[in-house]
């Protein structure tokens, strides 16, 4: 009999360390020498929920947000670029130079969920951004994307140019504010056990293991 595993994952569609997570999360998952049923519901989480619509220069976001200095930024992106080849995950650094509002693209991921295709969505989107460079902001790349998916893109433009959802997507962030989640990527298991971070398979295999235990 597999054991049931709802799996809240907290994220932001721009956040390299949420695809670090995820990826190792889904490789410890696999490792288990139990079978688990695993449910995904991707929550929303802003990093930047007041960033202008054209983006900012991600280097300059840094130094702005961090204070870290373009030699630091450089050595933790190929840091990143490294745990992703590591996990099968293509970071193309060169091809991301902004970061962008992601508002819009948490409430395509919200109407994703209610038609089955959110996980595809999400992963969709990673790879739109870190992969392929293209803006997760624009409603034509979001709409591209939708339509990769297998998503309605008249639905999906629909949504776009209306404020569907936007209040389900606050609300789904405010909750998770409320409850101490200031960083991601936050894995919440079964409504009750929480994992932080980027971490590795094999701490998350071990975490895993022990919350199934009991």
């Amino acid at each position: 009999m597999s054991l049931p595993l709802k799996i809240d994952f907290v994220s932001d569609v721009s956040c390299p360390w949420c695809v670090i997570g995820l990826n190792a999360f889904e490789q410890a998952l696999a490792r288990l020498p139990m079978t688990v049923d695993a449910t995904f519901h991707f929550q929303p989480f802003e990093l930047n929920p007041d960033m202008p619509p054209e983006g900012q220069d991600i280097t300059e976001h840094i130094a702005q947000k961090y204070g870290a200095t373009a030699e630091q930024s450089a050595a933790n992106r190929e840091a990143i670029r490294a745990r992703g080849e590591a996990l099968g995950f293509t970071f193309s650094m060169a091809k991301r130079g902004r970061i962008y509002n992601t508002f819009d693209a948490h409430r395509l991921l919200h109407w994703a969920e209610l038609k089955g295709k959110q996980y595809a969505l999400k992963r969709a989107l990673f790879v739109a951004y870190f992969t392929e460079g293209r803006d997760p902001s624009s409603r034509d790349v979001l709409l591209s994307v939708a339509d990769a998916v297998g998503l309605d893109t008249v639905q999906a433009a629909a949504i776009l140019n209306s404020d569907a959802f936007s209040d389900d997507v606050r609300e789904r962030e405010r909750f998770y504010l409320d409850q101490n989640i200031h960083s991601v990527p936050a894995i919440i298991i079964n409504d009750r056990y929480l994992l932080q971070g980027g971490q590795p398979v094999e701490a998350f295999e071990a975490a895993l293991l022990q919350i199934l235990s009991k």
